[in-house]
């Protein structure tokens, strides 16, 4: 399931220093895929066009959607100009709050700026798709949470050999994650991929455009680095993962953990081993903080059987069924409460499907028959 290491061999693979402004990284291959499209692959009017069809999906009714829409065209050619010279600088942002369910800061860019990400992110997407390990679930076509839950589900299974042992789960999460990105560690990381250095100086605009507020952590230069992703920027999902895809392959490949799930700042290692979990931990803090400059959540991370039940993506996982979490099942009535909308109901009862909720899903299910039988 592991494989046993020490840890100053540990320390050799990750050992990462700053000389100046250069990157020195330790382990990994110096053969790497290449990114094939060209500048102007992604800049192209051809693309711009083909970005705005997806932009603009559920959207029309924005304001800012219309005014852009008014003089589609001409505001496309003018992006490709600015582009092809050279000249485009990326606006900054609106900044507004949530609460899903904790607060969360949003910005939220310029359609004009969105709809360059969307360019970017058509070509990019693809690519860096293929490099991430099949365990990460988050923002990716065909993965999402439900199938993290069955693989997860599929893994205790596994490591309990078929309910005979007992399961171990070490469950971590990312302490301020999207505002802990260090910028310069993830330009570096494309670069390796993109050899087009304009493509690489359009990513580093479009990163540069953000820097998220002063984080205290209580270790010296890294306070100083350029810090953060946006919530909200498409890009944004897509850059995550390739800064989080050398967390998961470190974890997969050197530390060899066969059953590893991780879903954005949220992962799960499960063993039969508590004692090797405990030092699974050890060398993943150590690496998230000397490699990535990320630190773990202190009151987030746990060593506990599945059978005590399992806290992961908004549901209690058991060894034998999982129930929703008491705020999640909060949310889930809130917005149930006085929504009459057919598609976004029966949305909620798929979902409920996925574990033991027959108290909720009952009066859903009355609620969506009284609706169909209304608009009969």
């Amino acid at each position: 399931m592991f494989r046993r290491i020490g840890i100053q061999s540990v320390y050799t693979f990750f050992a990462c220093s700053i000389t100046g402004n250069k990157f020195r990284w330790g382990g990994g291959s110096s053969k790497r895929i290449q990114f094939a499209h060209t500048y102007e692959d992604i800049i192209s009017v051809e693309n711009l066009l083909a970005a705005w069809k997806e932009f603009v999906r559920g959207k029309w009714k924005k304001k800012d959607v219309q005014e852009f829409q008014y003089k589609l065209m001409d505001n496309i050619l003018t992006l490709h100009r600015d582009l092809t010279a050279g000249t485009y600088k990326h606006s900054g942002y609106d900044h507004f709050k949530i609460s899903d369910p904790k607060p969360r800061d949003i910005h939220k860019a310029t359609v004009r700026d969105r709809l360059l990400h969307h360019a970017l992110y058509r070509k990019l997407y693809p690519f860096f798709d293929h490099t991430f390990i099949a365990d990460s679930y988050s923002c990716r076509r065909r993965k999402g949470t439900h199938r993290a839950m069955n693989r997860f589900r599929s893994f205790a299974y596994k490591v309990s050999r078929n309910h005979t042992r007992t399961v171990w789960v070490l469950k971590c999460d990312i302490r301020k994650f999207f505002a802990s990105i260090d910028q310069k560690i993830l330009l570096y990381i494309i670069a390796r991929h993109i050899l087009d250095k304009r493509v690489a100086a359009l990513i580093a605009e479009v990163v540069g455009s953000f820097h998220a507020p002063y984080l205290s952590y209580p270790v010296g230069y890294y306070k100083y680095a350029s810090k953060g992703l946006p919530l909200g920027n498409l890009t944004s999902q897509l850059l995550v993962n390739i800064y989080m895809n050398e967390f998961d392959t470190f974890v997969k490949h050197t530390l060899k953990a066969k059953y590893y799930i991780r879903y954005a700042d949220d992962f799960v290692i499960l063993s039969h081993d508590k004692q090797l979990l405990r030092q699974v931990g050890r060398y993943i803090a150590l690496f998230l903080w000397e490699r990535l400059h990320l630190e773990l959540h202190p009151d987030k991370v746990s060593i506990k059987t599945y059978a005590s039940g399992i806290d992961f993506l908004g549901w209690i996982h058991f060894s034998d069924h999982r129930v929703l979490r008491t705020n999640t099942k909060r949310r889930m009535l809130a917005k149930t409460e006085g929504n009459d909308s057919l598609a976004s109901l029966e949305s909620y009862l798929g979902l409920l499907g996925h574990g033991n909720t027959r108290r909720l899903a009952g009066p859903l299910q009355k609620k969506i028959g009284e609706l169909e039988q209304k608009n009969k």
